[in-house]
């Protein structure tokens, strides 16, 4: 049974319509990705599938029981859906542990006993001596592992992420990223992770989903989003991406997409380098080529400089649509 099945959503706001015809199958214990810039409608699908906006059309089941559909529309506190937000939605009077506390009381579990289930939770994610302070007295990192402990505390059967690390730091970023990706490997729990962060996404999920203009457009494994595009824009999304004409490195006749990653020193192709940019553990390197424009990365420091004539081979390519 799928932890979520979402079948033909259409979802309009304020008379706007934002999502158009998504089709998505979470399976049990998947990690699934929604990568897409800003207004692709992300958060309107997680806001959909938690029922915090009624859709126009289509169906929600989660764990199997339809939650959203003609003449349905179950409550948010209903729904077996933990919620991690953007902007940490944490309650300004509350302490991290009367926080993560409150949905265990709800449920009907004693104060003590879920007092102590909250301690053990904030402890789960790295901030245990944080217990008796409010949002105002925590960073962003802080706050944000608070609202994960918060909806680890639902037990739910699938948990919907919002962006959560949108607002923090590098270091920050890459510090919850990895308890993340710890804490649903460790529960098991069907997870949909929203962002416009490629390398997020790719680093978290078993599936990538890329959303354009309120649509599901591609899904897949990571690494067959990374290789196998289906358009320019798709290739772009997922990283750096150049197209260039297929019959001069190769490839079949018309328009094919290549990576950095995918170019290498070599017999094949003459160009001129027109820029060096070194990133620390690797360089890139913008080639001209009678092919056109490619970008090639190396590891360690510059090998070649502007001007200088290079000669590469591309070892990958994948044909695109447009």
């Amino acid at each position: 049974m799928s932890a979520l099945e979402i079948r033909d959503l259409d979802v309009s706001l304020g008379g706007t319509p934002i999502l158009h015809g998504v089709d998505l199958s979470v399976a049990e214990g998947e990690a699934v990705a929604l990568l897409g810039p800003s207004g692709s409608g992300k958060t309107t699908l997680l806001y959909a599938v938690a029922g915090f906006v009624t859709p126009t059309g289509g169906e929600i089941a989660i764990g199997g029981r339809t939650v959203s559909g003609p003449g349905r529309h179950t409550a948010p506190e209903r729904r077996s859906v933990g919620f991690v937000f953007q902007n940490y939605a944490l309650w300004p009077h509350l302490t991290a542990a009367e926080t993560v506390a409150y949905p265990l009381q709800r449920s009907g579990i004693p104060a003590a006993e879920a007092a102590s289930e909250a301690g053990a939770l904030l402890a789960r994610v790295g901030i245990p001596d944080l217990a008796g302070r409010k949002p105002a007295e925590m960073s962003g990192g802080q706050q944000q592992r608070v609202g994960l402990a918060r909806a680890l505390a639902r037990k739910a059967a699938l948990y919907l992420l919002d962006e959560p690390t949108a607002h923090l730091d590098a270091a920050l970023r890459a510090d919850l990223q990895e308890e993340l990706a710890a804490r649903m490997t460790a529960d098991g729990t069907a997870t949909i992770y929203a962002t416009h962060d490629s390398t997020e996404a790719m680093a978290i999920a078993d599936r990538v989903a890329l959303m354009r203009e309120g649509r599901i457009v591609q899904a897949g494994a990571p690494d067959e989003i990374y290789a196998r595009p289906i358009d320019l824009w798709a290739a772009r999304l997922t990283g750096p991406a150049w197209e260039v004409d297929g019959p001069l490195i190769g490839a079949p006749p018309g328009r094919v997409v290549v990576r950095p990653d995918w170019v290498e020193p070599g017999a094949g192709l003459e160009g001129e380098v027109g820029a060096v940019w070194f990133r620390g553990p690797h360089t890139d390197y913008r080639i001209e080529t009678r092919a056109g424009r490619l970008e090639m990365r190396r590891p360690g420091a510059p090998e070649w400089a502007q001007g200088d004539g290079i000669s590469v081979r591309v070892r990958h390519w994948w044909a695109i649509e447009g």
